[in-house]
């Protein structure tokens, strides 16, 4: 039977989950209204390779490396040293934070072709491609300052386990776009509607950040300026953050090398890579994500207070968890892509080619979903105990693992070879990680694990089964129903069979699962 405290960690992750729906659906109609305006042509691929400059910034100093290294210590302060000395560390944190990200920002304005020759080197070929993605660049480079801040306040309010807020907050950079493409992009010149969208994407990230200032106030912390650079707080953070910075973001690494590889492929390759990555990020953020957001906090916690065994026992859980929900979703996705696509994307400038182009990404990159959640995870285990040093280790492997299967794959199979490269990378990954933490913390319930595992893909091949006869069969012999009325049959009765299979063979994720959807029904 699951604990009180399994019980808690499911019921976290389902309001970070709940909350990263919703985002995400904004976040769809966002891209839904994106591929309508500008398909998968020069400009969409100029706007995605500019927005993957902002958000491996973002990645890399802000959101992944600020909060592995900033929770931990930050919950350190809050268990041991008090109210006012918690304080006077926040205060220290937003300063130094603020003056380095803000001199940031202005060198990537300045420099902004040059950033732009190094990770879309291949649109040199293409003098206005490459005019284009430098001035789309510049206009986004804000969204680094304003991201970045609001990632520090997320990790002061997932400390105090309150995940809804923060999950919810990115919501604001799609609103900023939809309003945008909806409200002005019309009256834009053709030419210029592409830039106003660059200028909506740091708008929301803007009202992003602004967004959690209320609900810092509401946990009894206030931002002001303090100027310490001796605090032990601040070099601690700064000793963290460092390895963190490639540690925890080795997918946004392999994005940054295969978008560079991609603008050497067919036009719309970038796009593809993009709209697939979307797809795939779905599953995900809702179960890989949402269960390493909120168990970070939670295995700090234990550090701070020295209890092992439930740093071990969250882990296991968390693992256990994430492949109760992750391994359906990764077989749904292999069978259900190329229609996912078509009815979220294939519609105005978004082209039949440019579906099968995101669908033969989506495919590889879907072989290695449980990957992703699992570094997420095994990462923030070794983040709780303020180690950097073996992951950045790691991922640095890894990087290098990805970049020699795209030069190997990419003439061959396109951007699928990208993509299978990222998933190869991410398992070899996941494996290191987990053999390396269970040599520093001893047995992780492995075969606990493994029997989960086995489980979840014997539930998974029922759902399979279902999906394929709903998709081919029934559309066979009734081909006026609507594509999207059968692909919410397959899903939604794809998922019942799957959760009969799990109740049927007794999966002991069932019980927290189980608890947290009766909670939502009350």
């Amino acid at each position: 039977m699951a604990s009180a405290h399994h019980h808690k960690l499911a019921r976290s992750a389902g309001v970070f989950t709940g909350a990263t729906m919703i985002s995400r659906i904004l976040g769809y109609a966002r891209d839904s209204m994106v591929a309508h305006f500008f398909g998968a042509g020069a400009a969409a691929d100029a706007f995605y390779a500019a927005f993957r400059i902002s958000n491996l910034f973002r990645r890399l100093l802000g959101e992944g490396a600020l909060s592995a290294s900033f929770i931990p210590v930050f919950t350190r302060y809050h268990e041991t040293e008090g109210q006012e000395k918690t304080q006077e560390f926040l205060n220290t944190m937003w300063t130094m934070l603020l003056i380095i990200l803000t001199v940031l920002t202005i060198l990537g304005i300045i420099f902004a072709p040059q950033v732009t020759r190094l990770i879309a080197m291949g649109f040199e070929k293409t003098p206005e491609r490459f005019a284009l993605t430098v001035t789309l660049t510049r206009w986004m480079f804000p969204f680094l300052l304003f991201i970045s801040m609001a990632a520090l306040l997320t990790g002061v309010i997932n400390s105090f386990h309150s995940f809804f807020l923060p999950a919810l907050a990115p919501a604001c950079l799609s609103l900023a776009e939809i309003i945008y493409l909806l409200m002005l992009a019309p009256w834009v010149p053709i030419e210029k509607q592409i830039v106003g969208l660059a200028i909506a994407v740091s708008i929301g990230g803007f009202c992003q950040f602004f967004l959690h200032v209320p609900a810092l106030h509401a946990k009894g912390f206030k931002l002001g300026f303090r100027w310490d650079l001796a605090h032990e707080g601040l070099r601690r953070v700064g000793k963290l953050m460092l390895p963190a910075t490639l540690g925890i973001s080795v997918d946004q690494l392999n994005a940054f090398v295969d978008t560079i590889c991609a603008s050497f492929l067919m036009e719309g390759s970038i796009t593809a890579l993009y709209y697939s990555n979307r797809v795939m990020q779905l599953p995900l953020a809702l179960f890989g994500i949402a269960l390493s957001q909120v168990s970070l906090p939670a295995m700090s916690a234990h550090v701070a207070r020295g209890e092992k065994q439930e740093v071990k026992d969250t882990l296991n859980f968390a693992l256990r968890l994430t492949l109760f929900m992750i391994v359906p979703a990764t077989m749904g996705l292999l069978l259900l892509g190329r229609p996912i696509v078509q009815v979220l994307f294939q519609h105005g400038e978004f082209s039949t080619t440019a579906t099968t182009l995101t669908n033969r990404a989506l495919f590889f990159f879907s072989l290695g979903l449980f990957a992703y959640a699992a570094v997420k995870i095994l990462a923030s285990a070794f983040y709780a105990h303020q180690n950097t040093r073996i992951p950045v280790i790691v991922a640095g492997l890894c990087v290098t693992i990805n970049i020699t299967m795209n030069l190997l794959l990419m003439k061959r199979m396109g951007v699928g070879g990208l993509a299978l490269s990222t998933a190869t990378a991410s398992w070899v990954n996941a494996g290191m990680l987990y053999f390396l933490l269970r040599r520093k913390l001893g047995k992780l319930g492995g075969l606990r694990i493994f029997v989960t595992m086995i489980k979840a893909l014997a539930a998974s091949l029922g759902m399979g089964v279902f999906c394929h006869f709903t998709m081919n069969s029934i559309n066979f012999h009734s081909r006026h129903i609507p594509l999207l009325l059968l692909l919410t049959i397959a899903i939604a009765g794809g998922a019942l069979v799957y959760l009969a299979g799990a109740r049927l063979l007794q999966m002991e994720e069932w019980d927290p699962f189980w608890a947290q959807m009766a909670r939502r029904r009350k």
